[in-house]
């Protein structure tokens, strides 16, 4: 009661944020009104005025500070050319469609251009202007020089927005680019070198793979660096998507894998973990049985994390109240206060296998098992800092930091293709049952659809990069494996950048 009160009195947490920057968006106003006076050249000439400011200033933390300080006269600046544009129904093609410019900047969207330049999400709803709204933070970001993009969600809005908003861009002095996923090097390398380019999430990715995994020289890589970026549809790229990853694969000439070196260890491996979730499905059971459903549930969700598949298990989540129990204890351990507890039950494990995720990984006491000489062979190395140390070895000449990095390379190599093997045939001894998720005809596995039950011709069994599967399964046709050229998952992309800013609005179009 005491909160419903407060909250009308002093309003919600968005209401009061949105009367913090009212003064801001009074001042971009009064500014507009005093720029009516200028002539276009002048108007433009603010522009060329801060891009040299900006060009004397180094550092990032104070072009940050420089920013802030002209926010408000960018933003007029901007709106002040959208009012001359539409006083002069301007007309230009968008996607060979003839169009006039009719838009001039609302109160709503220097709020959103506000929020957006602070690194935030702004939510908008349909018909409020989202397009309009990332000119005022692009514009005003792309005058430090580094280049502002804006990651939308196909080619067709990426080149219709570039072609819309560039006209007003381009009315002020700035250059626009567009990335689409046809063009050459050479044309995205142009591009990029605008001081706004537009694009969708998976061109940006891709080419910071092909630049960062594949370039063997500077004049082969077409980006120039991350600075600011602008996220449409926010929640659905760097939430429902955020650790999907975009990968450049290719096939392999030699297999590497370990399979068979490693499966005789992961058979004992897994026989032990089976007997200790067995062990602590009875005990749960037990306590089901005595009323203790807390205890209970915990015990199931521990079993979950060791053996998802673990029969006793599957035959519980069929009651609802013991699924309630599970699904409970579940929530309570992803609690971020709970973090070290969730740790600690994951180590009473031998391994722990995550279906949705189709993720395996040792605990400790797993990796002692496999290795008891080096549990930390399952580990890999962190070679960002182990390079900045060799490099910063002043006794170390230039040819020695080469084969030091080279080696500790090697090394890391190995160890992570010694942890994807093991990875893999935890999984396919885990996660796949015979006659249900896969099924054996002429020698070759072969997948059953999850959904429709029908058996996916032509497409064998593969866990991972040299199909795992087929050494566990028994005799089958292993086909050539795929190699990973570059790897990069999407939100991992963008916090590159510091962190993204993004918008999206509830419409999700």
């Amino acid at each position: 009661m005491v909160g419903w009160i407060l909250k009308k009195i002093l309003g919600s947490k968005n209401q009061r944020e949105l009367r913090r920057l009212a003064p801001i968006v009074r001042r971009v106003n009064e500014l507009d009104e005093q720029f009516k006076s200028l002539s276009d050249d002048e108007l433009r000439a603010k522009t060329a005025a801060w891009k040299e400011e900006f060009s004397k200033i180094p550092e990032l933390e104070d072009q940050w500070k420089k920013l802030n300080e002209i926010l408000p006269e960018a933003f007029a600046v901007v709106k002040n050319a959208a009012r001359r544009l539409k006083e002069r129904q301007h007309t230009f093609t968008v996607c060979d469609q003839p169009m006039v410019w009719d838009m001039v900047h609302f109160d709503v969207q220097l709020l959103g251009g506000i929020v957006l330049h602070r690194g935030r999400i702004a939510e908008m709803a349909t018909g409020e202007g989202k397009t309009l709204v990332a000119t005022l933070p692009l514009y005003l970001n792309a005058l430090t020089g580094r280049g502002a993009h804006l990651v939308t969600v196909n080619d067709y809005l990426a080149r219709r927005d570039a072609e819309w908003m560039g006209l007003l861009y381009d009315f002020l002095g700035l250059t626009v680019g567009c990335i689409q996923h046809d063009q050459e090097p050479d044309v995205r390398r142009e591009q990029y070198a605008m001081d706004i380019t537009y694009g969708t999430n998976s061109e940006f990715g891709f080419d910071y793979l092909r630049d960062n995994g594949m370039a063997t020289t500077r004049e082969q890589q077409v980006q120039r660096g991350y600075h600011y970026a602008i996220v449409d549809e926010v929640d659905s790229i760097l939430i429902d998507e955020a650790r999907t990853p975009l990968i450049i694969s290719g096939p392999a000439t030699i297999s590497t894998h370990q399979y068979d070196k490693w499966k005789p260890l992961i058979e004992q491996l897994v026989r032990k973990q089976n007997m200790l979730c067995n062990r602590v499905a009875s005990e749960a059971i037990e306590k089901f049985e005595q009323g203790d459903v807390e205890t209970g549930g915990r015990l199931m969700f521990k079993v979950k994390l060791g053996q998802p598949r673990n029969k006793q298990l599957l035959r519980m989540m069929e009651d609802p109240d013991k699924r309630r129990a599970i699904d409970k204890a579940e929530l309570s351990f992803y609690q971020d206060t709970r973090k070290e507890e969730l740790f600690q039950l994951k180590e009473e494990m031998f391994f722990t296998i995550d279906e949705k995720s189709n993720e395996a990984d040792l605990s400790e006491q797993g990796r002692t098992f496999l290795n008891p000489d080096d549990p930390n062979a399952f580990v890999l190395p962190d070679l960002i800092n182990e390079f900045t140390e060799i490099d910063l070895d002043p006794t170390l000449p230039d040819e020695e930091k080469d084969k030091k990095k080279s080696e500790r390379q090697q090394y890391c190599d190995a160890q992570a293709e010694r942890i994807h093997n093991i990875s893999q045939l935890l999984k396919a001894y885990c996660l796949f049952e015979k006659d249900v998720q896969y099924v054996v005809e002429d020698n070759k596995v072969i997948i059953v659809d999850e959904n429709t039950s029908f058996k996916k011709d032509g497409e064998s069994i593969t866990l991972g990069d040299f199909k795992a599967g087929d050494h566990v399964f028994g005799p089958g046709e292993v086909k050539d494996g795929t190699f990973v050229a570059s790897r990069l998952m999407i939100g991992d992309m963008h916090r590159m950048r510091g962190g993204p800013e993004g918008s999206h609005g509830p419409d999700q179009k």
